[in-house]
């Protein structure tokens, strides 16, 4: 009986250990099959990574501050106008393709970050072999070793030149007319403040003339607003034409302008710098505008406000200057009128 009893027990003992090298063969059969396969699959992402960078135009480096090797990955040699593999990475190219206007602020934040150990994120503009320019986004960190010394840095650049592009774009539509290229009524009110602040400084004048064409409305109307917009296109051509660079045209609205003359001296005589201003003016657009080989005559009225003469704020200056201009509007065509 007690050998049965022993023999049972002995083929359970073998069952179990049959089953527990059955389950650790499977395990280890599984363990291999999964690493093939990431092994197979390194390549593949590999490659997706390369990829993903391209495409984000943004791409990894690491620079060993002792030896001045410079690692790039692929993604950074289109950045800088290169073909991958057709340079040898490395600072002194690096440096040679930043833009000379911001090697030194460029070099500065990086030895800030390694003096500090703190992050490193710099815009900055490189040149590529074809003379284009190009926009940069930099960020990175220092690596130390166990001793707590700093051996490197790193980091991601990414391209960011369509940002600035639109960057550029977006400001151009706030501040500027799109038709005439001029000034428009928020670029004139920051120009008028800095020019009055500057006349403060300087004890000098500053005058404001407002412009109103006085048959652009019937040229519109009468041939469309195509001729109408190149009708205003000409008009301020002209106004710009007969500027100091010192000085400011703007479009305000319709077929309203304002122009900004700084630094007049408080010695010559109001009225008779006034009259030689807007004759220089009416002069300047009395000749008629040909568009699709029609001549068209446009008239205009003119009002003149002069800081501090006339008022000392801008709001009072370009509202003493508008209503000068009806007033002369209302004189006849190619007329002036000076504030009170």
């Amino acid at each position: 009986m007690i050998a049965v009893w022993s023999l049972l027990c002995l083929c359970v003992l073998l069952s179990v250990l049959t089953l527990w090298l059955l389950r650790r063969e499977r395990r280890a059969q599984a363990q291999l099959r999964a690493y093939r396969t990431r092994a197979e699959q390194l390549p593949e992402d590999a490659e997706r990574f390369k990829r993903s960078q391209y495409f984000a135009r943004i791409g990894t480096w690491d620079w060993e501050v002792d030896t001045q090797r410079l690692y790039w990955s692929e993604a950074i040699y289109g950045m800088f106008g290169y073909e991958v593999g057709a340079v040898v990475p490395s600072y002194e190219l690096f440096c040679s393709c930043v833009h000379p206007e911001d090697r030194e602020r460029v070099r500065a934040g990086e030895l800030r970050c390694l003096e500090t150990g703190e992050n490193h994120d710099e815009e900055y503009r490189v040149v590529w072999p074809d003379g284009s320019i190009h926009w940069l986004r930099e960020t990175g960190n220092v690596v130390k070793n166990a001793h707590d010394e700093t051996i490197k840095m790193m980091g991601v650049v990414r391209d960011i030149t369509d940002e600035k592009v639109s960057t550029r774009h977006l400001q151009q539509l706030a501040h500027f007319d799109p038709l005439t290229g001029l000034p428009n009524r928020l670029m004139l009110e920051q120009r008028l403040s800095r020019a009055l602040e500057q006349a403060r400084l300087n004890r000098t004048r500053v005058a404001l003339v407002f412009v109103d064409l006085n048959r652009f409305k019937a040229i519109n109307d009468h041939y469309g607003h195509a001729v109408g917009d190149r009708v205003l296109s000409t008009i301020a051509q002209r106004l710009q034409g007969i500027l100091r660079a010192s000085d400011t045209v703007a479009r305000i609205g319709g077929d309203e302008f304002v122009m900004i003359l700084e630094s007049l001296s408080m010695e010559l005589d109001l009225i008779e710098e006034a009259r030689r201003i807007c004759e220089k003016i009416v002069q300047a657009l009395s000749p008629p505008v040909a568009v699709d080989n029609q001549r068209h005559s446009i008239g205009s009225s003119l009002g003149v406000a002069v800081f501090p003469d006339h008022a000392g704020r801008m709001d009072q200056l370009l509202h003493i200057a508008d209503l000068a201009m009806y007033e002369a509007k209302r004189s006849g065509d190619n007329q002036y009128r000076l504030g009170p």
